[in-house]
């Protein structure tokens, strides 16, 4: 099978080693996207602003692959403390409305530098 690099524009660039998104015949899996701006310079904030920054990033992400929140189908999330539960979930359903992916979400995995990430999967029928 072979796979595609997804870019565009206003995808954040990397400074690490991977790809920001990669379709693998009808299914596209979307790395990590944490809170930084179009360089790939993290910017530090409140967890709500790190949170939304991170899940807007991906929405830049998926429109460069031409996917949209419906076609998400399985959505990992990375929490730094358990008091932004509360904060994220809301956030959550800002980007996503039922039926919602299936969904998992990891407390204190972070180090210090981030509050925030999250990775995604789409399924995508041509």
């Amino acid at each position: 099978m072979s796979k595609t690099l997804i870019l565009g524009p206003n995808v954040p660039k990397t400074l690490l080693p991977f790809s920001p998104a990669v379709r693998a015949g009808d299914w596209v899996f979307f790395s990590g996207q944490a809170s930084v701006d179009l360089e790939g310079n993290i910017i530090n904030a409140s967890f709500e602003e790190e949170c939304r920054r991170s899940f807007e990033n991906l929405k830049l992400i998926m429109d460069a692959a031409g996917v949209g929140p419906g076609d998400i189908v399985q959505v990992r999330n990375y929490v730094s403390k358990q008091e932004y539960l509360p904060a994220f979930n809301a956030i959550y359903k800002e980007f996503f409305s039922p039926p919602y992916p299936a969904r998992t979400t990891l407390i204190g995995c972070l180090g210090d530098l981030l509050k925030f990430e999250v990775d995604a999967v789409a399924y995508v029928k041509h």
